[in-house]
């Protein structure tokens, strides 16, 4: 099982000064770019489609590379963080997010699918390695008692930099698409369009790998105002036993899993969802500005989340914003043109408290073994790689609003879990929120 991406309090305190409010605004402005960089993959899937000539499973490919980093890089990871400590680790997770970037380059000037493909496994390396530090540090920059709040600030920055990057991409990335008819085209002719289609994502991941070198330096720089925090050692002994024995962890981990995949899913196939003519006949632009609003919804399901989760059990919450994702979709499904689109963007504040209801309902009560169970739960994000790739063979074999009933069972059994914690109550304080991964 993963390392957790989370952690407790780092030892030593915190540490004051002008020096540690730097960091920590330079932590902010990371917790901005990491949302937009994991989200624009959204895009990449609606500009790889009609570039490649990719059915739908292939084209869903991009989240199946990127995910996939968080199951096989999370334990490596957290490893290197206890070893470097936490400005190493953050400098050693830019600088491959940066080299990641920079693969972009040679991938976009020879129009490479599997090269695109690569990069982006690294990419979702670099930021395993630093989700793993991230959470953590924000804890130790400032008091102890104050601190899920600037874990909370932080992460609305998350979300402030999904919709930025994904609504501006969309302008930057498929503004200037040319379709092309692969029937009658030379292969030559195929190449050079795919080359030329290709130049501006090589030209923005090239600005990325630059940022994060700059942010690496940064931190190098300020490295001194956290020099006397220590980073948690990994814990792995008894998670195996943890996650075997322990339903409230095996539910938590599937719902994870089912949510972060139906999350993903829905948002990477949105784009040729809405281009559709039965829906709304959006070209690529038209259509990843949308995606941007799916994602915004987020965010605003999560500035009223606080107050939504003060008047009702977090188990009927989390259900009832299960079923109302399942009633979304139905909508959307049987409807036509501007209700059936806008019924699927609309799924995007259904998901808003999901992450986080689940991770502390399915960490609740562990006390001490919280950080196993934790590193159980972050290891089931792997979901966005799986669950759409078999949205997309759904919608290969039948149609794309047929898939629709992978991301309503993903619901269904999120919904099932929330009526389930409701009636079988844990009796412990609940775990750490988690990290947020979009």
């Amino acid at each position: 099982m993963a390392a957790p991406i989370t952690g407790s309090s780092a030892a030593g305190g915190g540490s004051s000064g002008g020096k540690t409010g730097i960091v920590l605004a330079l932590a902010f402005a990371v917790f901005f770019l990491l949302g937009g960089v994991t989200n624009i993959n959204d895009l990449l899937v609606g500009k790889f489609k009609p570039m490649f000539h990719l059915s739908h499973a292939q084209a869903n490919l991009v989240q199946m590379a990127f995910f996939i980093a968080y199951a096989l890089c999370s334990i490596p990871a957290g490893i290197v963080m206890s070893k470097l400590g936490y400005i190493r680790t953050f400098v050693l997770g830019f600088v491959m997010v940066a080299a990641a970037a920079f693969l972009f380059i040679p991938a976009s000037a020879s129009a490479s699918y599997g090269g695109f493909l690569a990069a982006l496994f690294f990419i979702g390396a670099g930021i395993t390695v630093l989700q793993v530090a991230m959470n953590p540090i924000i804890t130790t920059l400032g008091p102890v008692e104050t601190s899920h709040s600037r874990l909370t600030f932080a992460q609305s920055f998350n979300s402030i930099g999904v919709f930025l990057m994904v609504y501006g991409g969309a302008s930057f990335l498929l503004g200037d698409s040319k379709p092309i008819d692969a029937e009658t085209a030379t292969e030559a002719q195929l190449q050079a369009y795919r080359v030329a289609e290709g130049a501006a994502i090589g030209q923005a991941y090239t600005w990325l790998g630059i940022l994060m070198l700059a942010i690496a330096a940064l931190f190098w720089v300020f490295r001194s105002a956290i020099d006397q925090a220590k980073a948690d050692d990994v814990k792995l002994e008894g998670t195996l036993g943890l996650f075997l024995h322990n339903r409230r962890v095996q539910l938590g981990a599937l719902c994870i899993f089912t949510y972060v995949g139906a999350e993903v899913a829905i948002g990477s196939n949105l784009m040729a969802y809405l281009g559709q003519d039965s829906v709304m006949g959006l070209g690529l632009e038209a259509a990843g500005k949308l995606v941007a609003l799916y994602w915004l919804g987020a965010l605003a399901g999560r500035l009223l989340g606080g107050f939504i989760l003060r008047m009702a059990k977090p188990g009927r919450v989390l259900a009832t914003f299960a079923a109302a994702a399942i009633g979304l979709i139905a909508l959307s499904a049987v409807s036509s043109g501007a209700v059936s689109g806008w019924a699927l963007i609309l799924v995007g504040f259904c998901n808003s408290l999901m992450f986080p209801t689940i991770f502390s309902l399915g960490t609740e009560g562990l006390g001490e073994q919280t950080p196993q169970g934790s590193g159980i739960l972050c290891t089931a994000i792997v979901g966005g790689a799986f669950v759409p790739y078999l949205y997309g063979l759904t919608a290969d074999a039948s149609s794309l609003r047929a898939a629709l009933i992978v991301p309503v069972v993903c619901y269904a059994i999120i919904a099932m879990f929330g009526l389930w914690t409701v009636k079988n109550p844990s009796g412990g304080s609940a775990g750490s929120a988690g990290p947020v991964y979009d």
